[in-house]
């Protein structure tokens, strides 16, 4: 994919990280418009776009990625005290990772519709789930503008939508 030079900044700092990740992403051809970091104490501890094209991996998703690095990065699986920052709501797989790492909070930008009016079918598999109710307070959606501006970006470049 050819790297065009687009600049998104988010008003969080961290929000912002997680769309510099996602524009990597995107430009190294790896998968779709999806970037997360995650912080403790302040500190960026782990860091992950989507890479499920490059890695020919459906699990590849940003979230997931992110959780591996923080993880092999705190030389632990227990994510406690971590907060999440990612470019869209996470679907029903990494929204159980996420909890299943005990990560105690979820900033998101775009929403699971504004995935599905890209292509993308969190959606459907969202309903299975049985949607978002009983997750309110846990995910917080910040910085959609910025976020709607990024999945513009991709859309308007020939991806493979999976």
């Amino acid at each position: 994919m050819k790297e065009e030079k687009i600049e998104i900044t988010a008003q969080n700092p961290y929000m912002s990280d997680a769309v510099s990740e996602a524009l990597e992403g995107i430009n190294s051809g790896h998968g779709g418009p999806f970037g997360c970091v995650i912080v403790k104490d302040e500190k960026i501890v782990g860091r992950g776009h989507n890479m499920v094209l490059k890695n020919c991996d459906s699990t590849a998703h940003g979230e997931v990625v992110a959780i591996r690095d923080a993880e092999k990065n705190l030389n632990t699986y227990d994510l406690s005290n971590c907060i999440l920052y990612t470019t869209a709501e996470p679907c029903p797989m990494c929204l159980y990772a996420i909890l299943w790492a005990n990560i105690k909070k979820v900033y998101y930008g775009c929403t699971i519709k504004d995935t599905a009016n890209i292509g993308f079918r969190d959606e459907k598999f969202d309903d299975l789930a049985g949607g978002r109710e009983a997750f309110k307070d846990f995910l917080s959606c910040i910085d959609r503008d910025a976020c709607l501006s990024l999945f513009d970006y991709y859309e308007k470049l020939e991806s493979e939508i999976y």
